[in-house]
């Protein structure tokens, strides 16, 4: 695990996966801005095979809203991107911490709007895992 993720692996298929992980998002007020597949991308570009691999863009609009507001810059840092990746017949479902990226945002309310984004991940992940 890494200080800036945390994760749960769960049985594949990915396209499965990718359905609990939307769902769970959008119980906690999350929807995909953006979908990049990796392992698409780099056939198309590199002609490399690999695992299958998607980042998700997932944004809270009023917790966006709220970070935006507090400190405009905070942009570069959204939206909090969610990892589905394969190994064999498991995917690995890993989400950025926004505790750990926010700590780079020296503003008042930050720190408890972070806490509060990755709780709700927690909860993300917990409803995939389980």
């Amino acid at each position: 695990m890494s200080n800036y993720s945390f994760s749960t692996t769960t049985a594949g298929p990915l396209s499965d996966a990718r359905e609990r992980v939307t769902t769970a998002l959008a119980a906690e007020g999350f929807g995909v801005l953006t979908e990049i597949d990796v392992a698409a991308t780099m056939k198309a570009k590199l002609d490399v095979d690999v695992e299958p691999y998607v980042i998700l863009g997932a944004c809270n609009p009023p917790l966006a809203h709220q970070a935006l507001t507090t400190e405009p810059s905070v942009g570069v840092l959204l939206p909090c991107n969610v990892v589905l990746r394969a190994t064999g017949d498991q995917i690995t479902v890993e989400f950025m911490d926004p505790t750990a990226v926010l700590t780079l945002v020296d503003r008042e309310g930050i720190e408890s709007l972070a806490a509060e984004v990755r709780g709700r991940l927690e909860r993300v992940r917990d409803a995939v895992a389980g």
